[in-house]
């Protein structure tokens, strides 16, 4: 296959990616040299492409450093109320091509690259990704990142340099097998180890009450060794940080005990401490009460704290003497959110900080500590709440269970007084959790411990409101607050889709990169031939180009005039992989059925990892492995219908695919995902939806016109009517559907496993007797769906039109406006586009 344009003759062309003048050019391949020379000590005779990209990195590097070190001095002299984004994950992707994008050096960076004799895209491709999320929630915290420098707020990510990140997923006849993802084996040219600023963390011990107030004694210490990663905003000079805490071992770490034959051991054991930054736990929307998890939990939030309280002490630039100490005025200096329940001993440890540290009477540093932190909920599945039990935290962290207690007593005598004898809605709103094993209830501690919660979609956020924290909203209802999430369109457009980019760029400037409501402007283009042929020009380059992805890299021959098709997520049976499961083999019977009618032809792409110890997510991959493996090997089929899963789906893979996708689905039953993020990634890419109405879903349709997504299935209102009413009865559908009989027969007989007939069994029982997610009542309705799909598809312009009134009403979804409600509406800080001073110019 050839390919259209060379990329290097593209990315010439191309505005948004910034000037390549001479100079410039000429001042990279210097400092590329030095680099490969000095940093790497290699020569071009002996230098491997890994050397290169390493030379490359540092020499992009070298342009953050001098806005790096001037952002934080700006933040120091003007000390404004500064925001920490709390999270447990950060799921980056790759920095090298951002950083360009971010700082205007694509274009000169791809001409040096070039002159150097080199191929941009191939050192690129040595880069690791930092994996160190699962899914939404950590992509999430990753986009707000660059959305919170590109709005000038003085913001720090805080979160765990897990050693390693999200496993690598290999797929070994048609099953998942997991391997170790060990990013940082070749070293990572964007972090700054900083061990002056390294802080102990106390785990385990007792309390004392004594006269001078309570004493956490006995303790074991862990240091907590920060590492700084730059996050610059899109061309405005600011660059902030990322800082992930690395777990140490104190250098007398067991010796005290020590005797002659201890020493070795001593040594040896250090690492059991230091295991508590080794991995990441690979649960996406699943809750695993471990001992280590909660003391990651614990890790993050004790060393967070000790730098916020430290910077809210010394406000001065370069100064380390305390200038600051009237707590009162915390929360006019510092906002502190926490995304979802896994930093919420941030609460606790505050209120240990303030009471047991600086004194402060307990109604003060309760008000201090409210007005300071908020929480985001990314969740209403029952089996994703966390709850630690209390014997595990009297055992870890004694003194923050007694805060706990005493914070739940003075809550619950609230209650009392707004409620009075309403035993039942005491029991239900307290923080422990009676019964068999008493737990904490960490969501409720949150609630409590916090001056806003929010979900991430509109429905989701009512949702919350009216089911999961209904009696926390009767009780305050002013807490509650919706902010749709968004994704940065830096990296989701212009970096991974610069062919679109620039069409839009030519139609109606730069400035929507900033400002993606812009992109309503496309609306007047929507009858003009000459951009529809260019939105579907590029559309079809994008799949021309990732079909030659899938060949080199899977082996797959794929027709690039099919419908490309996507279901990427993490697989978790409320994303109901397993209702495109059952359209796939449809689809295939029908073919079979009429070979020699006309069909739409479709390339179905599954991806995503099944957390290791999810057994059924497992066995979903298994069955469309062998969906795949019967279809592809059809020939009555051809090329009319291909079922491929990509396997380690991860955010690079993401960058490649999206583009060149024509249809995404977001197939989930209504009321399950709080919001999603691919779906508007997709969107914003130049693909139509089938979706249900759920999450983001709903404001997307709103925003393009319902008209424009191929909406089906039950609303929630239908599913809690059917909840309220006769219930989910799979096998009235099953009886009813023949279709739906034909392919659950196929599954249950054997037909995709002739080697072992009853291989699906448990899948087929379950989607049978016991589907909390309800998939056969959406069957109808999805297949129907479908067939519109098929239909529209064959008429390439209206299809394209329909892309077009998409992609004009994905300006709602930037980040950027996520983070400016959050900033306006949370935070109390007001962003700004201004560009502070280049280095190379006087601070004002």
């Amino acid at each position: 296959m050839s390919k259209p344009l060379s990329d290097h003759d593209r990315k010439k062309q191309i505005s948004v990616r910034g000037l390549a003048g001479v100079e410039n050019v000429a001042e990279l391949k210097l400092a590329f040299n030095r680099h490969l020379h000095f940093t790497l000590v290699k020569d071009r005779n002996v230098a491997s492409k890994r050397d290169y990209y390493f030379a490359l990195a540092n020499t992009v590097r070298d342009h953050l450093v001098g806005r790096w070190i001037r952002t934080q001095q700006y933040y120091y002299e003007k000390d404004p109320k500064r925001v920490y984004y709390i999270s447990l994950e950060f799921y980056m992707g790759r920095t090298l091509q951002n950083t360009m994008v971010n700082l205007a050096l694509e274009n000169a960076c791809d001409e040096a690259v070039y002159q150097l004799g080199l191929d941009m895209e191939e050192l690129e491709d040595m880069e690791e990704d930092a994996g160190l999320g699962n899914g939404g929630l950590g992509r999430l915290a990753a986009c707000f990142l660059d959305s919170m420098a590109s709005l000038g707020l003085a913001a720090y990510g805080y979160g765990i340099r897990y050693e390693f990140g999200i496993f690598n997923q290999k797929i070994v006849n048609g099953w998942q097998v997991e391997e170790a993802d060990d990013w940082l084996r070749y070293g990572n040219p964007w972090e700054k180890a900083r061990p002056e600023y390294m802080r102990p963390v106390k785990f385990y011990g007792r309390t004392e009450h004594t006269p001078d107030g309570v004493k956490w004694v006995d303790t074991q210490v862990v240091l907590a060794l920060p590492y700084d990663t730059p996050i610059p905003g899109y061309r405005n000079n600011i660059v902030n940080t990322m800082r992930l805490w690395s777990a140490k071992a104190p250098c007398d770490f067991n010796l005290k005990d020590f005797n002659i034959g201890g020493y070795i051991q001593a040594v040896l054991d250090r690492n059991l401490c230091e295991n508590i930054s080794r991995v990441l736990y690979p649960n996406d929307n699943f809750f695993e009460g471990k001992e280590l998890r909660l003391k990651q939990e614990y890790f993050v939030v004790a060393a967070t704290l000790q730098d916020i309280v430290r910077r809210f002490k010394a406000s001065k630039f370069g100064s380390r003497e305390i200038v600051r100490t009237d707590f009162a005025q915390l929360p006019s200096k510092v906002a502190i959110q926490l995304n979802d329940t896994h930093p919420a001993m941030a609460i606790p440890e505050l209120m240990r900080v303030l009471v047991d540290e600086e004194k402060l009477d307990w109604d003060k540093a309760w008000d201090v500590c409210v007005r300071t932190c908020a929480y985001t909920n990314h969740t209403v599945l029952p089996e994703a709440l966390e709850r630690w039990p209390i014997d595990l935290f009297q055992h870890l962290l004694p003194r923050h269970l007694e805060i706990i207690f005493e914070i739940n007593r003075r809550f619950l005598q609230y209650v009392a007084s707004k409620f009075p004898g309403d035993n039942d809605r005491l029991r239900r709103m307290s923080l422990i959790e009676e019964g068999g094993c008493k737990k904490v209830n960490m969501a409720h501690l949150c609630i409590v411990g916090s001056h806003a919660v929010n979900g991430v979609a509109r429905i989701h956020s009512e949702i919350l409101i009216a089911t999961l924290f209904k009696d926390f909203y009767e009780l305050d209802p002013h807490k509650f607050q919706n902010k749709t999430n968004g994704i940065t369109p830096r990296r989701w457009l212009v970096m991974c889709n610069p062919g679109l980019a620039e069409v839009i760029a030519e139609r109606i400037g730069e400035e929507f990169v900033r400002d993606l409501d812009q992109l309503k402007k496309l609306l007047k283009f929507i009858n003009d031939d000459a951009f529809i042929r260019d939105i579907a020009k590029i559309k079809q380059e994008n799949k021309l180009k990732f079909a030659v992805h899938l060949e080199e890299h899977y082996k797959v021959k794929i027709n690039p005039q099919s419908m490309f098709d996507f279901q990427v997520k993490r697989i978790h049976e409320y994303k109901r992989q397993l209702l495109n499961c059952l359209h796939m083999i449809t689809y295939y019977n029908r073919i079979k059925k009429e070979p020699n009618k006309h069909w739409t032809p479709r390339t179905i792409m599954v991806g995503g990892k099944a957390a290791p110890g999810y057994h059924t997510a497992k066995m979903i991959i298994r069955l469309i492995t062998a969906i795949g493996e019967v279809v592809n090997h059809d020939p009555v089929i051809g090329d009319r219908l291909k079922v491929i899963f990509l396997e380690n789906y991860r955010v690079t893979l993401a960058e490649k695919a999206i583009p060149s996708a024509d249809l995404s689905e977001q197939i989930s039953t209504a009321g399950t995902e709080a919001s999603g993020t691919g779906n508007m990634k997709f969107m914003l890419n130049g693909a139509l939806t089938i979706g249900t109405m759920d999450g983001a879903n709903v404001e997307m349709a709103e925003e393009a016109g319902e008209k424009n997504l191929f909406i089906f299935g039950m609303r929630v209102e239908d599913v809690d009517a059917m909840d309220a009413g006769k219930g989910y009865h799979a096998s009235e559908y099953y009886n009813r559907i023949p279709e739906l009989k034909q392919a659950m027969d196929q599954i249950a007989g054997g037909f995709f496993s002739h080697k072992q007939p009853d291989l699906f069994k448990e899948l087929v029982d379950l989607l049978m007797h016991h589907d909390r997610f309800k998939v056969f009542a959406d069957y109808e309705s999805y297949i129907k769906c479908q067939d519109k799909v098929n239909e529209l598809y064959k008429n390439p312009k209206e299809w394209t039109k329909m892309v077009i009134h998409n992609i004009a009403g994905c300006g709602k979804f930037s980040s950027d406006r996520t983070i400016s409600q959050y900033a306006r509406e949370i935070w109390g800080v007001e962003p700004s586009l201004e560009k502070i001073p280049a280095p190379d110019e006087q601070l004002k």
